[in-house]
């Protein structure tokens, strides 16, 4: 390549740059393939990318117009030349692919080929895929033009750094499923502790209304209004669970305020049990550890009200060095927690475990049947 021209040098550098700009596994492909066809000054280019069944996941063409590439039907299967280039990391470059003794034939609609040229695409061992390149451009019917060594040997340097285009896109792509992963899963937290919450609150306050409307109603109207107030806040939480804001209040009012509300709105509006919230010396919280104490609190009343049969539940929050330590207590049924991890029935105490431990806190669950539920998470502060 040491007589290449300075212009032949110049459209690597732009192949790459090109091949380096993209991030998505597809447009990496496009712009390989795109890049491949123009540098070397051929008519039609593709790149396949394996699967594990014979087939390819992904096959990139450039040259063939959308019709026609409909026109040629289902991706290629891994035969022949195209087989060849998967299975043995060696260069193929060929004056008439059609001569060669691997070739097998097209479909009906594709374009014929003469002059080829294969490059694997690897990284290390691994062959993540392969360009293939057909019918060299001539300036003029010679009849003899055909890639040369120079092509061979630019294409092979476009390969090496199109697999580290392609398993950095690889790469990007895992991390955005990852992320996205993980949000879904802030997101099912979110909707099951803070707005399955809300909604709770809201039908036993509807409830409360519905039982003294005829008997009370000026104190059914008191609880109507309760009842349109907590569903304004779980619209708030709402939207707060999409955008990852704290919860509605918890800014404005603190933890200690916002904890003493919740509980004041729950004991008023459910008459099975006493609800009972006490805080002692608790100070500012980094918004993360308030969060967390808030909503596994919120879990905790959710499971006690719900499904204890408890008669009184109790909250305290306590100041515990630099941190806080928050007990909800109640004289319900109790259960195994063992037996509830084994039938799975333990998202509440999978998030609570995973809200403690995401502020770097600490989660105790005390139970057993009969004998009520106990839950301390504690934080250890700024």
């Amino acid at each position: 390549m040491t007589d290449r021209p300075r212009s032949g040098l110049t459209a690597v550098s732009t192949a790459l740059l090109a091949m380096s700009r993209h991030l998505e596994v597809r447009d990496v492909l496009k712009t390989i393939v795109v890049s491949a066809r123009e540098l070397l000054d051929a008519e039609y280019a593709a790149l396949g990318v394996p699967d594990d069944h014979g087939g390819f996941a992904q096959f990139v063409v450039d040259g063939v117009s959308d019709e026609e590439w409909k026109a040629i039907g289902p991706l290629p299967r891994q035969h022949g030349i195209l087989a060849a280039m998967l299975k043995d990391a060696t260069p193929q470059r060929l004056a008439d692919v059609r001569l060669d003794p691997r070739f097998e034939g097209w479909p009906h609609a594709h374009p014929d080929m003469s002059d080829f040229i294969g490059m694997p695409v690897a990284d290390g061992d691994e062959i993540l895929g392969a360009l293939f390149l057909a019918n060299k451009k001539c300036p003029k019917p010679t009849g003899g033009c055909g890639f040369t060594a120079d092509d061979e040997e630019l294409l092979s340097v476009l390969a090496q750094h199109a697999a580290i285009a392609l398993t950095n896109a690889r790469l990007y792509e895992r991390s955005r499923e990852l992320t996205i992963a993980g949000e879904r899963a802030r997101l099912a937290h979110e909707l099951h502790d803070a707005v399955s919450q809300k909604l709770f609150s809201l039908r036993l306050t509807a409830q409360a209304a519905a039982a003294l409307v005829d008997r009370d109603p000026a104190r059914a109207k008191g609880e109507l209004h309760q009842v349109a107030r907590l569903a304004a806040e779980a619209a708030d939480e709402l939207r707060a669970a999409v955008v990852e804001l704290r919860p509605a209040g918890l800014d404005e009012d603190g933890l200690v305020a916002t904890l003493r509300t919740q509980v004041k709105v729950l004991d008023r509006a459910q008459a099975a049990a006493e609800v009972t919230f006490a805080a002692h010396g608790v100070r500012a919280l980094p918004a993360a550890q308030e969060e967390a104490l808030l909503r596994v609190a919120q879990e905790a009343l959710h499971n006690a009200l719900r499904h204890s049969g408890a008669r009184t539940v109790d909250v305290t929050l306590t100041r515990r060095g630099h941190g806080a330590a928050l007990r909800v207590t109640d004289d319900g049924q109790g259960f195994d927690p063992s037996a509830v991890r084994r039938a799975g029935r333990h998202l509440g105490l999978v998030s609570m475990r995973d809200r403690a431990n995401g502020v770097g806190g600490g989660l105790t669950v005390v139970s057993a049947p009969g004998k009520g539920t106990t839950i301390e998470m504690e934080v250890p502060g700024g």
